[in-house]
């Protein structure tokens, strides 16, 4: 083998390796889409196990209303999270039971949680894009 090919082939797996180690830093992570459909903006969200307390802050910008979306990552440990949202005008949605493993993303619609309740409204049925 040429002096050429030995260094073409020890850069290929110097490449590959480094993009695996990338990858194992992000092993615990998975991407996940909110799509904000409503008309007022996201200002807060987090995520937890589905039924447990322990709500973790997702980083996000405000999400403006309107059909913007914000892909975030959330850990892969569990499947199935429920997702706490907060809205500029103070509303705190609860949707629970969403599968992140079995969809891409979670729809917020403007329809969602419509009470007079103060505080956290759980929202019925989560509306997610598969």
């Amino acid at each position: 083998m040429s002096i050429a090919h030995t260094l073409a082939l020890v850069a290929l797996l110097a490449t590959v390796s480094h993009a695996s180690d990338a990858r194992a830093g992000d092993a615990g992570m998975r991407y996940f889409d909110l799509i904000n459909v409503s008309h007022d903006s996201v200002v807060s969200a987090s995520a937890a196990p589905a039924g447990d307390t322990g709500f973790v802050p997702i980083a996000i910008a405000p999400l403006r209303g309107g059909f913007n979306v914000a892909t975030v990552e959330i850990s892969r440990a569990h499947c199935v999270q429920d997702f706490r949202i907060g809205f500029r005008d103070g509303r705190t949605l609860l949707y629970s039971d969403i599968d992140v493993c079995r969809s891409r993303g979670l729809y917020l619609r403007a329809s969602d949680g419509r009470r007079g309740d103060a505080g956290t409204t759980r929202v019925a049925a989560a509306p997610h894009a598969d």
